[in-house]
């Protein structure tokens, strides 16, 4: 499978076109939640809108989002100067009909993924000092999107320490992910053929 990489701003009408109407792996955890069937069946509404209008589901954004991407700056050059790391900075990262957007690729092999946690959860994370398991299938879904083998997971608040936990590539995991992902992408494709037929017409 061919792997694309885009070169944009993440955040920007570029990258909203890098990734509309398909499943990313921000959104992997919506498809995997089996107790949750109302969460899998909004996503894939939110696509079709997508694939049909052309314009982006969640189009927005406000003030701690702008401080969040701050900060995503902030850990990005605060984890490079402790692991001695070159953080590559990609918009987005396309296999096929699914795509990631990695906050940088590390070396040939890595990743970087960062979130901003505000003070409570930051210290829960340090304290637990493992991948916080709402993340699980976002980490594992940009592996096997991008075809690495691991992930470097950073949370980070300003005057608390920076949480780093490296995540390897899980096979057994990713198989799982891959059947369900490619189950609700033939539900997507049936539902937008059916609406096709029924007079409405895909965005150009």
């Amino acid at each position: 499978m061919t792997i694309q990489l885009f070169h944009c701003d993440q955040g920007t009408d570029e990258w909203r076109r890098c990734r509309l109407g398909i499943p990313t792996a921000s959104e992997f955890g919506s498809i995997l939640a089996k107790g949750e069937r109302k969460m899998r069946h909004t996503y894939m509404m939110k696509l079709l809108g997508e694939r049909f209008t052309g314009e982006p589901a969640d189009n927005y954004t406000n003030g701690h989002m702008e401080r969040g991407k701050a900060m995503e700056d902030e850990a990005r050059r605060l984890y490079a100067f402790m692991q001695d790391a070159e953080p590559v900075r990609v918009g987005f990262v396309r296999r096929g009909d699914v795509g990631c957007s990695p906050d940088s690729l590390v070396g040939d092999d890595g990743m970087l993924e960062i979130k901003t946690k505000l003070p409570h959860l930051q210290i829960a994370a340090l304290i637990a000092g493992k991948l916080p398991p709402e993340h699980l299938a976002q980490v594992q879904g940009q592996m096997w999107v991008a075809e690495r083998q691991w992930v470097d997971f950073v949370s980070y608040w300003p005057k608390l320490p920076l949480f780093v936990k490296r995540v390897p590539r899980d096979e057994a995991y990713i198989a799982t992910l891959v059947a369900e992902v490619e189950q609700f992408l033939a539900e997507l494709n049936d539902k937008a053929a059916w609406l096709a037929k029924n007079g409405a017409t895909l965005a150009a």
